[in-house]
Order: C-alpha cells, then sequence, then structure tokens
C-alpha cells in the first residue's frame, strides 16, 4: 500500500476505512479483559509498524494511570508501572500526540533494553468514551520519524474502537460479577436459614469475598474480646491468618473499626508501623480493607480482605465486602442465640486458652496438612494431685493454679501453635513443623518453668506428660493422634504411680 503524505502507515487512505471495520467487527466481539488487550495490540500491529506497544488505564478520581499491557518487540510482558495521569498531555487533554524524534524529552514511558536503544518515535491516542478520557494507546518505533499525521489519526480510529470494547468488556465483566455476588449471598442465606453452625456461614463469607472481591489474597473474620483484643475465627486464602491468632488492636486502625464502627483501609500491611505485630507476621505486604461486624448496633468482629496489590481497594471492593459483614453479622447474632460469644471465640474463659472445640478446628487443619508430610506432634498435660488442692485450697486457689500452668505453657510455646484446655485440670498443646527432639525440649521447658513457679512448686503439686507423633502410616485423622497422646500420658502416669509405691 501506498503512504500518504505526511504519514507513513502501511493502510492507504482508502483502505483505513476497511482496516478500522475489521478492527471494529474482532474488538466488539471479544469481552475478556486479557483477550482483548492481546487483540488491541495484534490489530493495531497489523496497521502500524509497533515495535512497541502499550496500553494504560485512567482513574481520574484517583489521577492514576497504570499500564495493563507492554509488548516490545512483539514480545508481550508484564508490567506493573503506574503514573499520574496529569502529567500525560493525551490523559490530561484528551488528545493524540506524535512525537517524530527525541522520544524521551516527551514520554512517560520509553521501551528499549538499555540506554544506548531506547525508541526514539512513537504517539498516543486517548481511549475516550462519553466524553470521559479511559486511558491511552501508544504505539513506538526504534526509528525517528517513523509515524506521521495519517499513522496518528488511525490510531485514534483503533483507540475510539477499543475504547467501546473496554468498556463493553467492563460491563460484561460487572453483569458477570454481580450475578456471581447475587449466588453468593443467596447461597449465605440459606445456610444461615438451614444452620445453626456459625462457623459454617462464616466459611461460606470468607469463600465469597475471595471469589467476588478483585484480586482477593485472603479473608478472615475477627471476632473481638474484651479489652480491644481480636482473635481470628475463620479465614481462608493463601496464605491464610491462623484460627485462633489473637492481636491486640490498641493504637491500630483496626481500633477505628471496633471503636468508631466504620471501615478502614489499610495501604501497607507488611511494614505498615501501627499495625499489631502479631498480625504483620503472617502477611506479606500489600493492601487491605477492614469492615466492621455488628450485632444489635455493636461492634462484634471485623471482616477482614487483603489484596497482594499495593493499591487501595476500590469502592466497588469496599461496598461488596460491607454488604458480606451484614451476612457475617447475622450469623453472629444467630451464634450468641445459640452459644455464648466466648465458645464462638474459640477462647477458655478461665486460662485463656484454646478451649476443645478451638483444639478440634486447629487439629483438623493440622492433620492435613500432616498427611501431605508436615510433622505434627500432640502433648497432653496434667496437674498432678490438682482435686486434692483444689479441695484443701479451695476453688480461687484452684483457679489460680490453672491460670499459672496455663501461662507456663503458653509462654514456652511457639506463637505458630496452640495450647488449649482440654477440660479440667488436663491441657494439650499442639506442634507444628517441630521434630521429636523439638517436643522433648519443649516439654523440658515445661517441667522447669513448673519447678521455678510460685504457686506450683508448692510441693502439693507436680505435671505428667503424654507425647505422640503424627504417623500417617497408622493415623488418620485428629482423634487418633490425641488418643496416642493419651496412652503415652497414662503409661506415664501408670509408671509414676508405681514409682510413688516402691518408694513408700
Amino acid at each position: 500500500m501506498a503512504p500518504e503524505p505526511d504519514g507513513h502507515s502501511r493502510a492507504s487512505l482508502a483502505d483505513r476505512y476497511r482496516v478500522l471495520l475489521d478492527v471494529g467487527r474482532t474488538l466488539t466481539g471479544t469481552l475478556t479483559h486479557e483477550e482483548l488487550y492481546q487483540a488491541i495490540y495484534e490489530e493495531t500491529s497489523k496497521v502500524l509498524d509497533a515495535d512497541g506497544f502499550y496500553i494504560s488505564l485512567y482513574d481520574a478520581g484517583r489521577d492514576e494511570a497504570r499500564i495493563i499491557f507492554f509488548a516490545d518487540r512483539s514480545e508481550v510482558r508484564r508490567t506493573d508501572l503506574v503514573y499520574r495521569g496529569s502529567d500525560s498531555d493525551v490523559l490530561r487533554t484528551g488528545e493524540a500526540t506524535l512525537v517524530r524524534d527525541r522520544l524521551e524529552h516527551r514520554s512517560l514511558m520509553l521501551l528499549g533494553a538499555d540506554e544506548s536503544e531506547i525508541t526514539r518515535s512513537g504517539m498516543s491516542a486517548p481511549l475516550r468514551w462519553k466524553g470521559r478520557v479511559l486511558g491511552a494507546i501508544s504505539v513506538q518505533s526504534y526509528q525517528p520519524d517513523a509515524f506521521g499525521q495519517v499513522d496518528l489519526e488511525l490510531l485514534q480510529g483503533i483507540a475510539d474502537l477499543a475504547a467501546v470494547a473496554i468498556e463493553n468488556a467492563h460491563q460484561v465483566s460487572e453483569l458477570r460479577r454481580k450475578r456471581r455476588e447475587a449466588e453468593q449471598v443467596e447461597q449465605i442465606g440459606r445456610a444461615l436459614a438451614s444452620s445453626l453452625d456459625p462457623q459454617e456461614v462464616l466459611l461460606k463469607i470468607i469463600d465469597a469475598v475471595l471469589d467476588l472481591v478483585d484480586h482477593a489474597r485472603g479473608a478472615s473474620v475477627w471476632l473481638l474480646e474484651p479489652g480491644l483484643t481480636a482473635r481470628v475465627a475463620a479465614s481462608g486464602g493463601e496464605p491464610a491468618l491462623p484460627v485462633g491468632l489473637e492481636c491486640k488492636l490498641q493504637g491500630s486502625p483496626f481500633a477505628d473499626v471496633a471503636d468508631e464502627n466504620r471501615s478502614v483501609t489499610l495501604d501497607d500491611l507488611r511494614s505498615g508501623p501501627v499495625l499489631p505485630p502479631e498480625f504483620r507476621d503472617h502477611v506479606s505486604g500489600g493492601s487491605g480493607v477492614a469492615v466492621p461486624l455488628t450485632v444489635n448496633d455493636e461492634v462484634a468482629g471485623i471482616l477482614f480482605c487483603d489484596s497482594p496489590d499495593d493499591r487501595p481497594m476500590g469502592d466497588d471492593q469496599v461496598r461488596i465486602l460491607q454488604r458480606l459483614a451484614g451476612q457475617a453479622s447475622v450469623a453472629l447474632g444467630n451464634a450468641r442465640l445459640h452459644e455464648s460469644l466466648q465458645s464462638m471465640s474459640l477462647t477458655d474463659p478461665l486460662t485463656g486458652l484454646g478451649n476443645r472445640r478451638h483444639l478440634r478446628m486447629h487439629l483438623d487443619r493440622e492433620v492435613a496438612a500432616a498427611r501431605r508430610g508436615r510433622a505434627l506432634h500432640a502433648v497432653m498435660f496434667d496437674i498432678d494431685r490438682f482435686k486434692r488442692y483444689n479441695d484443701t485450697h479451695g476453688h480461687v486457689a484452684g483457679d489460680a493454679a490453672l491460670k499459672a500452668f496455663a501461662d507456663i505453657l503458653q509462654q514456652q510455646n511457639r506463637a505458630m501453635n496452640l495450647v488449649a484446655r482440654y477440660g479440667g485440670d488436663e491441657f494439650v498443646s499442639i506442634l507444628t513443623d517441630s521434630t521429636d527432639e523439638g517436643a522433648r525440649l519443649y516439654v523440658e521447658r515445661v517441667v522447669e518453668a513448673v519447678a521455678g513457679d510460685p504457686i506450683l512448686s508448692s510441693g502439693e503439686l507436680g505435671v505428667t506428660w503424654g507425647f505422640a507423633s503424627f504417623d500417617s502410616h497408622e493415623m488418620t485423622t485428629a482423634t487418633d493422634l490425641i488418643a496416642a497422646a493419651d496412652q503415652d500420658f497414662y503409661r506415664r502416669k501408670a509408671s509414676q504411680s508405681q514409682g510413688d509405691d516402691d518408694a513408700r
């Protein structure tokens, strides 16, 4: 095709309309964003010498443009470049621009492997739709004076068609998302109507968050306890916050959710100095949103969602979370009717350790990992002669002894492990990713701490323990592991009793 005057297009003026018609048919028939961006690039490359090419989308409210497709010499690459929209003549004015040479003085993005070889000329056209600038497409060349006015007009024609296709794809995506949202909410509603187990409902809400919120990495429900403390009651995603993880919220943005009953966005999860350290230990950066869960007009918990993206989540994502938080609040209200909030929060009220329900939930998850090869140990503890001590000194003294022993178990334990009150004066420690030697050293530290405790070292109390490691050849359930630790405990108890008899 002969080039037009003042232009370098491979398409003649007569052919341009046919080209645009073909582009229009291709783009309007492409509904997913990823396929659409690839199609825009391929159709543009057919009629323009595009050594380099990119598409950016513009958020006018934030004055933020993000490059979402990038190709250099036919190689499509991933990028996450963000720039201020007002710095771009194309986005600011909504008019196409042409640079014949010295592109480095005009462009926000240059292509090329190093400074010795960078694109020389280029042109950009705005993606315009109903008076709004949605973004821009840009074509670049490693040669000077590679494009002319005809090329610019052709690129603008492609951009106009691309803008319609992008908006169509957005509308289709939004309709699909709303349909999924309605289906998820309906499922949660059915669960609320058919189940008295709030945990089942909370897990469905976690699944809905991960499905509906764009770029969601993890989701969790936290229950508030006295003293602005929050404990994770349900979680999902990768990585999921450990169920039972406890955080002190004072001085953190999470406290604003609890105190002021309002949603809070978090821009820097990893290094934010005001975030609870217990929380930061389990995230790897990115952003998040925390939404209040209210029961009887009081904040009873927090629905939290995080994303690997450093950008704060948009209004649509926050709206979805708030809608799902309403369903979670109903689940918590049902929980108050069918069990105490302390039971729901998985905490033993006397010692502050996990309760038996918490132990069961934690073990089910850890045993699943142990079947895949992860090391798992259980240690069962019993306070010797506790009943006699309690009968002699009274329940207040007995409670103080239980609390003292619980504190020792918690202090000697790693944060990733769980200590739970199994019942009465029996306690269980679950050790993940520990060796037999590590478990033995943990028991030795506990026994040594008991001997040095002013309450427990009175001579009237002692401690007996039993140990078991998960064996995937002989065990299949959490019950099998606890039963093995229990058997070892009774063997040691019997041996201890025999030793006492021999001593007498």
